[in-house]
């Protein structure tokens, strides 16, 4: 009889020599770059909460990383984070769908200008494109494009500084302008209310949508880096709560089946993409939930250390072990650090939100 197609493959290729027969921390050959990402490689950031962990990890580690809105001297670190400095190379604050990274950067390019900007709450002024990088608000309109256009300016100055940019995919559904197409990152009343008469609604993104507008994005990024390379991973942290009418776990697992395919069809048509898999680290059944934190949303500072402890072997050479991260151990902060990830998606529950208040 003929062998088997099968016959003689790795072990990589196999479930149960290469996952169910190793440890959670053990798992290997799940990522072979396709360009290397050394310490002097100048990295741009960007994406949902979990690409936190990712900025702070690399920084720790003594990478490149572009931080082109530094933190003024002297403000506490705990201050400082919570306004989003030092959590991304700008302080656009978490961008959980391609969509939104896609129009910031036509923003920052002068081919788009988003509507309803400015958002309110209690008589203060919001940007509602990054609705929480400040949040307490603004006293006046003004001082709201005032700000931005100070961002945009830093945004522009990371993206031609970088040499890569990691950008972590983390929703599909989210929040539209209906007239323009202009989509937030935060439903309206969850952190601010648009002006009246504004229609924006929800819209859950498909395959072929996430698919052009990470070619746009990248496209934008090359007009100012010629180049650059996209290492792209899909968060692991499930939805906080669905507005498309299925069972969160239901909507969470289709968001993410979505940007992971997205992910395949990109890579298959452009040698300058790459996927690390930060999201099946964190959700493999190896791993028995023991990365996440007790909420079963949050990755654990193990399991980001883990993650991370992938990425630096890959690109350094050494083997993963049992332990998580060859020395030095980036810094990985708890969930109930001041310094922890800021995701006001959490804020979707009402329960979350008025435990914030």
């Amino acid at each position: 009889m003929a062998g088997s197609p099968y016959d003689g493959l790795e072990p990589r290729a196999f479930w149960r020599a290469s996952v169910a027969g190793r440890g959670p921390g053990r798992l290997r050959g799940l990522y072979d770059p396709r360009f290397a990402i050394e310490r002097t490689t100048r990295v741009m950031t960007a994406g949902s909460c979990f690409a936190q962990h990712v900025h702070r990890a690399l920084k720790d580690r003594g990478y490149s990383v572009i931080e082109a809105e530094p933190a003024p001297e002297g403000v506490d670190p705990a201050v400082a984070s919570r306004y989003f400095y030092g959590s991304f190379s700008a302080r656009y604050g978490n961008v959980y769908t391609a969509r939104q990274f896609r129009q910031l950067l036509e923003e920052a390019a002068g081919s788009h200008t988003p509507a309803h900007l400015i958002w309110t709450r209690d008589g203060q002024f919001f940007d509602a494109l990054r609705p929480n990088a400040d949040p307490d608000g603004y006293g006046s309109k003004a001082a709201v494009l005032a700000a931005r256009a100070d961002h945009l300016n830093a945004v522009r100055e990371a993206a031609a500084q970088a040499q890569v940019v990691v950008f972590t995919l983390g929703l599909t559904e989210t929040w539209e302008d209906r007239s323009s197409g202009t989509v937030y990152p935060s439903a309206p009343g969850v952190i601010a209310d648009p002006p009246a008469g504004a229609d924006i609604g929800f819209v859950n993104l498909g395959h072929d949508a996430v698919v052009e507008d990470v070619r746009a994005a990248l496209g934008h990024l090359r007009a100012l880096s010629p180049g650059i390379k996209m290492l792209l991973t899909v968060s692991p942290v499930p939805l906080t709560a669905t507005a498309s009418g299925a069972h969160v776990l239901v909507a969470s697992t289709a968001s993410k089946a979505i940007l992971r395919a997205a992910v395949a069809t990109l890579m298959a048509e452009d040698d300058g993409i790459d996927y690390f898999p930060s999201y099946e680290i964190i959700t493999n059944p190896a791993a028995r939930s023991v990365f996440y934190a007790a909420n079963l949303r949050d990755p654990s500072p193990k399991g980001v250390s883990v993650v991370m402890g992938q990425f630096f072997s890959a690109h350094e050479g050494a083997q993963a072990s049992e332990t998580p991260v060859a020395q030095p151990t980036p810094k990985v902060q708890s969930e109930d650090e001041d310094n922890a990830v800021i995701c006001e998606e959490m804020l979707n529950d009402p329960t979350a939100r008025r435990e914030a208040q």
